[in-house]
């Protein structure tokens, strides 16, 4: 007979919201400071009746080091990196042990995080991505998505092309021509599932250019089982990677990205990269949801 799991009565399972100052809006997770004895069956179903797109579980911790051990888990799979979920659980610490540095082992690699109080008190968390990397998507790529997406190759942005970046996961990148294109988001949900498995992508990063230090996104993540992320600090740092690659970074390096808002649920993203170096860094707060 099969070992009944952990479910989510059984844990204390904090709610933030992350990318956000308040808790009505950014991406929230589910984060578990104290998960040692549980096994990837007891976090799948976990994260499955929290039901946010991501659950943080702390398996090891080094409190004197600041050293903790992360994974993972959307309601239907691990994902080797989360990063909403990482600036929850870095400030969920920040708010238990003080602001300072913590570093993350994940299995995406290691992650170092930096918190700090902002002067009204809130805590903001800037994570640092393991090596990023970006490459021209294949026209098949491009041709299925934007099928599943029901969109059309004329309302691509020829200026950003479409690319495949990695910030610890994968990420289909599609720029668009206006903003109308992007608020207006009707999917298929099961054959843009089926893509993305087929190309091991976790999410697809939507995005137009408000000017070039100021993006607006939208990240599907039907793999995840959700029809839409309002935060995605995965695809934020891939994407700032990304911008590095096609030349596209202005010369502070540092851009913000808008997600969210066509969900009701608005986030703000800072992304900064170094043009010569291969991480990229991405802040924001978190706040806790109560009740």
């Amino acid at each position: 007979m099969k070992a009944m799991t952990t479910s989510s009565s059984d844990v204390d399972v904090l709610r933030y919201a992350a990318f956000t100052s308040r808790p009505d809006g950014g991406n929230p997770a589910g984060v578990v400071l104290d998960a040692p004895l549980l096994g990837p069956d007891d976090m799948g179903a976990i994260a499955a009746e929290v039901g946010y797109s991501e659950t943080a579980f702390v398996t090891t911790r080094d409190e004197e080091r600041r050293r903790f051990t992360l994974r993972y888990f959307s309601p239907l799979a691990e994902v080797a990196f989360c990063g909403h979920a990482t600036v929850a659980t870095a400030v969920a610490l920040a708010e238990r042990l003080g602001p300072g540095d913590l570093v993350f082992d994940t299995p995406a690699g290691e992650i170092p995080v930096t918190t700090a109080t902002d002067t009204d008190g809130a805590v903001r968390a800037t994570l640092t991505s393991v090596p990023t990397r970006s490459r021209p998507a294949r026209t098949d790529e491009v041709d299925e998505t934007l099928t599943a997406l029901r969109w059309d190759s004329a309302d691509l942005a020829p200026e950003l092309p479409p690319h495949v970046a990695f910030a610890g996961n994968d990420h289909l990148i599609l720029a668009v021509r206006s903003r109308a294109r992007l608020a207006d988001l009707d999917y298929d949900f099961d054959a843009l599932a089926a893509l993305m498995r087929k190309h091991g992508w976790t999410t697809v990063h939507l995005v137009w250019r408000e000017d070039e230090q100021r993006y607006h996104a939208r990240d599907p993540f039907p793999v995840g089982g959700v029809v839409e992320d309002p935060a995605t600090g995965a695809a934020a740092a891939a994407f700032g990677g990304y911008l590095r690659t096609v030349g596209a970074l202005p010369s502070s390096g540092v851009v913000t990205v808008r997600q969210g808002e066509d969900m009701g649920r608005p986030s703000d993203l800072t992304v900064r990269t170094d043009p010569h170096g291969a991480r990229v860094h991405v802040s924001g707060n978190a706040v806790p949801i109560v009740g």
